[in-house]
């Protein structure tokens, strides 16, 4: 009991050594911190929470007007002194007006400020799906990458061993000096492609630390265990092509633009407003008035202009329903066509994987036999063993295709 405790409490503490490790970035790792900390999404919560707080005043009141003046001053100013005379009918004018907007105004215009924010929603969804994208191709690419360099490095150790056997044998007259020669060449080769490898895995390293938002040249560990997913062949669903957030952007504009037209089709009602005065008369008793007031955009220099933005937001909505049905049927082309080229990569990287590798494996094993039994020359040798290297390179190139296939599927399914 005593040993199960310890075992827990070392695999716990291990864990946490792990989940701390900045050294290693797990793909899920990846995308989490690419969705929370990219500046574009950041962008769009930033624009998201200015949409909510212009809302939250949409049905604020325009402020009351104060004004103030003089009324019916002489110019003769002496007649002020004389409050008897009939004709002094000075004094100051105090006036305080406020316009009462309509309620059904205020909440149109409150419910399509409101829209605005679930656009900037679906918008901040398909930038995450597409840097998602981004981020798994980019690690992937690292991944093959770095299977690639140890298949060179293998082949590489081996060329090694077989120049020198062949030095070796040449001063018995048992090697081809030229195939010696060859055989260098070839190990020069692969210098080069260890030294381009290494420039896509440096060029991997400052995208994904880019989309980190680390330093360029942090130096971190990938997973060593990715395999594809596989995925079955089969007919799209139309249903996710429905909920995706590019189209879902689209259909919450159509519905902001039906929003901002129930604004303009409610402009042509009536706002209403008062105003209150107060004379201080120098001459005469103080008096005071009351006054409403009322708007007239029905009138026809008026309700054109509303009459017009109605109807034109009327077409634009229709465009954009044109629209939506283009990009649902590109979605669903896409699909598929990522459906298919993956099941012809899938048949071809297990062909190679399960057929053309091990038969040249084979091929590779029989004449290195023979060249140690001196049955066999290093020409044959080295074509074999440079037709397997090529082989095992092609396969990871499937592999490749393959990952990023699946990246691109996911993509235009907005799965993570």
């Amino acid at each position: 009991m005593k040993q199960t405790i310890l075992f827990l409490l070392i695999s716990a503490f291990w864990n946490n050594i792990q989940a701390q490790d900045t050294s290693y970035v797990s793909l899920d790792r990846l995308l989490l911190q690419v969705e929370t900390n990219y500046p574009s999404i950041l962008q769009y919560q930033q624009n998201i929470k200015a949409i909510e707080a212009t809302a939250g005043g949409a049905k604020a009141w325009m402020p009351p007007t104060f004004s103030t003046g003089l009324m019916q001053f002489p110019y003769n100013l002496s007649m002020l002194n004389d409050r008897n005379d009939p004709m002094n009918q000075a004094g100051i004018v105090f006036a305080l007006e406020q316009m009462i907007p309509s309620p059904s105004k205020l909440n149109a215009k409150q419910s399509y400020l409101n829209s605005l924010a679930e656009i900037e929603k679906n918008k901040s969804d398909w930038t995450k799906n597409t840097l998602r994208r981004e981020a798994k191709i980019l690690y992937y690419q690292r991944y093959v990458t770095e299977r690639k360099q140890q298949i060179i490095e293998e082949s590489k150790e081996l060329l090694n061993l077989l120049i020198s056997t062949s030095e070796a044998r040449y001063s018995y007259d048992q090697s081809q000096l030229s195939t010696i020669y060859k055989a260098k060449a070839r190990l020069a080769e692969l210098n080069n492609m260890l030294l381009m490898l290494n420039g896509l895995i440096a060029e991997s390293n400052i995208g994904l630390n880019t989309l980190m938002i680390r330093d360029l040249n942090t130096n971190f560990e990938i997973d060593t265990s990715i395999t594809p997913s596989f995925y079955a062949l089969g007919l799209v669903d139309t249903s996710v092509i429905s909920i995706r957030s590019d189209i879902t952007a689209v259909s919450s504009y159509i519905q902001s633009m039906r929003l901002e037209q129930k604004v303009m089709k409610l402009g042509v009602r009536p706002d209403f407003g008062i105003r209150l005065e107060h004379a201080q008369m120098f001459g005469m008793p103080n008096q005071w008035s009351v006054m409403g007031m009322v708007t007239i955009p029905i009138v026809p220099w008026s309700s054109k202009m509303y009459r017009s933005e109605v109807s034109a937001i009327g077409y634009q909505i229709q465009a954009m329903e044109q629209e939506r049905l283009t990009m649902e049927l590109m979605a669903g082309r896409m699909l598929q066509e990522k459906l298919i080229m993956l099941k012809y990569e899938n048949q071809q990287y297990e062909n190679y994987r399960d057929e053309i590798i091990p038969a040249f494996e084979n091929n590779m094993e029989a004449n290195l036999l023979a060249y140690k039994q001196n049955t066999g020359n290093l020409f044959v040798l080295l074509d074999a063993w440079e037709m397997l290297l090529m082989k095992k390179l092609e396969m990871y190139d499937k592999l490749f295709n393959i990952l990023k296939l699946e990246a691109e599927y996911d993509y235009e399914r907005e799965t993570n």
